[in-house]
């Protein structure tokens, strides 16, 4: 059946509309981006074979163009569209945290930081510097690794939030391997900074790890 004879409460589409993006499940989301399907096959039938050829929506989103286009019903023009959605993504929330926006919604902290550090398929790590009302100053990339980890050193990272005269921190780095549970490493190197930005009287508001699904939050998490 075609999506267009499927009840409007079950079109993803018309449940979008109706009950915000959210409420749909990876496959519509996927079936409204694609917008039609192939013959004997609807959108959401599309998406659907194309989440189990992939494995995740991750690794669809996060594919390179040449392995992208090998995907059934997929092509430039539609890998294109993809990376225009996915910077416009990263641009929205750059410009609501930008320079002077105070910290109102840890959502929208949590989608920024996720948009900007999801994609990798390497360890980086970051810092939000924020002034002395939690107003964004700066988001920096500080440290890069393979995918086994990121060296951080602590002497850096006091040394940039000095630079910025910064008042609060946000860390934030990413698993390229999808799991959010902070390691033990995570952990301590977590303490350590925490320790040497108390020396200067600079807060540390959370340390967010990204991944599959949510942010891991050790702030929400005691960790902190």
């Amino acid at each position: 059946m075609a999506i267009k004879d499927w009840p409007a409460e079950d079109r993803p589409r018309e449940k979008l509309l109706q009950r915000g993006s959210a409420a749909l499940t990876d496959i519509e989301l996927l079936a409204i981006f694609l917008r039609t399907g192939t013959r004997g096959k609807s959108a959401v039938d599309l998406a659907r074979d194309l989440l189990a050829e992939f494995g995740s929506l991750k690794a669809l989103l996060n594919a390179d163009q040449q392995r992208f286009c090998l995907g059934y019903g997929l092509g430039s023009a539609k890998y294109a569209q993809l990376q225009a959605v996915l910077e416009m993504a990263k641009r929205h929330f750059k410009e609501i945290l930008e320079r002077g926006s105070a910290l109102t919604s840890p959502e929208t902290t949590r989608a920024y930081l996720s948009a900007q550090l999801r994609g990798y398929s390497y360890e980086v790590f970051a810092c939000l510097f924020l002034d002395n009302q939690h107003r964004v100053i700066k988001l920096e990339e500080l440290f890069r690794g393979t995918i086994d980890g990121a060296s951080v050193y602590p002497r850096e990272v006091v040394k940039q939030a000095l630079y910025h005269n910064a008042a609060a921190v946000i860390f934030a780095h990413n698993h390229p391997s999808g799991i959010t549970e902070p390691s033990q490493a995570d952990k301590q190197i977590t303490d350590k900074l925490k320790q040497a930005l108390t020396l200067f009287d600079i807060r540390v508001l959370d340390h967010f790890i990204i991944g599959d699904g949510d942010p891991y939050s050790f702030a929400e998490h005691g960790l902190l």
